[in-house]
């Protein structure tokens, strides 16, 4: 196992976000293009989760989001951030808030 130093770990900005829209990528059969919230901007994530969830599923869900990762081209589209989730085997679960919080609260 490598170990981060908490310094590093200081810089990561994770955030509670709110799905607002999910659209199938032009350009890739297993990638949704997730606009999120963050309280004080929209932005649009490219996220692997098309296999796991349906666009209803994943609409008006509170997520949790890395906002300060560096954006990435992914099939043609810039991905502003990343959506956290775990997978095993062949389930995947997004990362969600156990009770309400407000839209743009810090993880720590």
């Amino acid at each position: 196992m490598e170990y981060v130093k908490f310094e590093d770990f200081k810089k990561l900005n994770l955030r509670i976000a709110k799905i607002l829209k999910v659209e199938d990528h032009p350009n890739a059969d297993k990638l949704y293009l997730i606009t999120v919230s963050t309280g004080e901007a929209e932005k649009t994530i490219v996220a692997g989760i098309k296999p796991f969830y349906k666009r209803e599923e994943l609409e008006g869900k509170s997520v949790v989001i890395v906002d300060n990762l560096e954006p990435a081209t992914i099939r043609g589209v810039v991905s502003n951030g990343m959506i956290l989730a775990t997978k095993d085997g062949e389930s995947l679960a997004v990362l969600v808030p156990e009770k309400p919080v407000k839209i743009g609260s810090p993880v720590s």
